[in-house]
């Protein structure tokens, strides 16, 4: 599992012109599913987005948890994040499939919910117009296979 995890003031989510996802300050996560995931992948990529502590603190430290911070989540689906670009079209092989990825999309923000967030979301294989005012900027790229 991949997690494209930025630190906004803002951000939402739009589909045939009506906002059906939209955070303040927090974490707009872009996720994608390989299709080796498993159930315990998805909890503890959530647990990681979760506990990253990369808001600022009094000292102007990022040390802070997005807990204690007061964020809240907007998660949305991406499965480019498993793109294969040794051609100059990219194939999507490693994406999971439909059948696989959404369960494990769904659970990774059931666990978020689980931990106390408000999280909104994208529309699974929608078209969709994200937006967001990025903080700091402050991105950061989670890999399951490096947690």
């Amino acid at each position: 599992m991949r997690a494209v995890v930025t630190r906004v003031k803002n951000a939402s989510v739009t589909i045939d012109g009506k906002v059906v996802g939209a955070i303040d300050k927090g974490f707009l996560v872009l996720l994608g599913v390989h299709k080796e995931d498993t159930e315990d992948i998805a909890k503890k990529i959530a647990d990681r987005i979760c506990g990253l502590r990369v808001f600022e603190d009094g000292d102007g430290k990022m040390n802070v948890n997005p807990t204690d911070a007061g964020a809240d989540l907007l998660i949305v689906s991406q499965f480019t994040l498993y793109a294969d670009c040794k051609s100059r079209r990219p194939s999507y092989s490693d994406a999971a499939r439909p059948e696989l990825a959404i369960p494990l999309y769904e659970l990774v923000i059931s666990e978020c919910r689980a931990k106390g967030f408000k999280v909104e979301t994208g529309e699974f294989g929608a078209d969709m117009l994200v937006a967001s005012d990025n903080d700091g900027p402050v991105t950061i790229i989670l890999d399951s296979r490096d947690l």
